[in-house]
């Protein structure tokens, strides 16, 4: 490793780096697969990259240097990863952190670093690294052993080859659930750790692409509100072409892939084709979402009915599909995901349509994740508390008696 001779074995260690200065040079795919565990360590974590992909850019808790590297970033770091596609620039970023005496992770040729990043995996309150000295194939599929016996799942099962068996040249539809990457379903994770290729939305589970092997190609498909995005044509056309080469690729979406995930959409174009396609369901952050803020979206004497409805489309425009005066009328839950930015106009439409501006309502932000939050109003005052708050997308709205429960209401 870097240039103190022979190869050796590392020394492993865990690093408490909660509100420590970590600088990441690159904001590409690899970068993307390290920035949730960066973040979930509680570090203070700077982006340095004249671009940045998708996920990369919306990414929050970050800060971002929209630039190129230059000498004197890493003043004040206590770690760094050159991750660009630049090896100069990943030599110089590792040369620089050697100076000041601060470890540093090449991407690009490990060695030539000052640490490396094992493949690990947390469950159960344990976190266990692997490293198979640069073999990165061996190391992920130990760490895979070991979350099966950790979690529960090993059951005398084939190999990861023998139970890859059949699945080349084919696409799955995974829901990687609301947020927190333990509530994807057991066979989604399953499927993930067979992966070739993964192709992840923005609201995939982020922690699930730190956990795949160095090899995994790792495509962005964000979607980006109100800004950037990769077309569904395109998405269709590389799950097609990965397909065809052969490799096994996994759509990984958020949620469910049929609730406003374009997940039939997918299927469609890849049956066309004739691409074998397997759809794993996932939880929906509709329900998820309320449940984790302490909401149950229907109850005994109170609720007997619950509606999900997409907010992308402002009430009244005409693309709309949605009745809003026939859910003003409804005495149940109404669940709108996609709603932050027209939170005025669709409440404005509830109560047109019927419902008492006195109706509780709630906003849950990043559900299931460290960064959850929940604004709690009326329907006549939800816009403007949320505002206040500054909430941001990813959000669910949730509108009903219900709303206004509370863990100490009685049952």
């Amino acid at each position: 490793m870097n240039s103190h001779g022979a190869p050796h074995d590392p020394y492993l260690v865990g690093l408490d780096l909660r509100g420590r200065r970590v600088v990441v040079v690159g904001a590409g795919t690899v970068v993307q697969r390290r920035l949730p565990v960066l973040l979930a360590a509680g570090a203070d974590v700077h982006v340095i990259a004249p671009e940045a992909t998708p996920a990369v850019e919306s990414t929050p808790g970050i800060v971002w240097h929209r630039r190129e590297y230059a000498p004197g970033d890493l003043l004040g770091a206590w770690y760094v990863l050159a991750a660009t596609n630049d090896p100069a620039v990943n030599a110089a970023v590792v040369a620089e952190a050697e100076v000041q005496r601060t470890f540093c992770v090449r991407a690009d040729l490990a060695r030539e670093g000052t640490a490396v990043t094992p493949a690990t995996v947390a469950a159960d309150g344990l976190q266990v690294g692997v490293l198979a000295s640069g073999d990165h194939r061996r190391s992920a599929a130990v760490r895979d052993g070991l979350r099966a016996v950790l979690t529960g799942e090993s059951d005398g099962a084939p190999s990861t080859e023998g139970r890859k068996a059949g699945l080349a040249g084919s696409v799955a539809l995974v829901g990687g659930g609301p947020g927190d990457p333990d509530l994807i379903t057991v066979r989604g994770r399953s499927l993930l750790a067979l992966a070739d290729v993964v192709v992840a939305d923005r609201l995939a589970p982020p922690r699930l692409l730190a956990e795949l092997a160095p090899h995994v190609e790792v495509i962005d498909a964000a979607k980006v509100p109100y800004g950037r995005a990769m077309a569904q044509q395109a998405i269709n056309q590389v799950l097609i072409d990965r397909a065809r080469e052969g490799k096994f690729v996994v759509r990984l979406k958020g949620g469910d892939p049929y609730v406003f995930g374009r997940g039939f959409e997918e299927l469609e174009a890849l049956a066309a084709e004739g691409v074998p396609v397997t759809v794993v369901p996932g939880i929906t952050s509709s329900i998820a979402a309320p449940s984790a803020a302490g909401i149950p979206v229907t109850h005994r004497g109170v609720t007997h009915e619950f509606v999900v409805v997409s907010g992308h489309v402002a009430p009244g425009h005409p693309d709309s599909l949605v009745d809003w005066d026939a859910l003003g009328r409804l005495r149940g839950t109404v669940v709108v995901l996609m709603a932050v930015e027209r939170l005025a106009a669709i409440a404005a439409a509830l109560i047109s349509g019927g419902r008492p501006a006195e109706t509780p309502a709630a906003v849950v932000e990043n559900a299931t994740t460290r960064g959850q939050r929940t604004v709690r109003g009326t329907l006549a005052t939800i816009a403007a508390d949320a505002a206040a708050a500054e909430v941001k997308p990813p959000a669910v709205l949730v509108v009903g008696t219900t709303a206004g429960f509370t863990a100490a209401d009685p049952a």
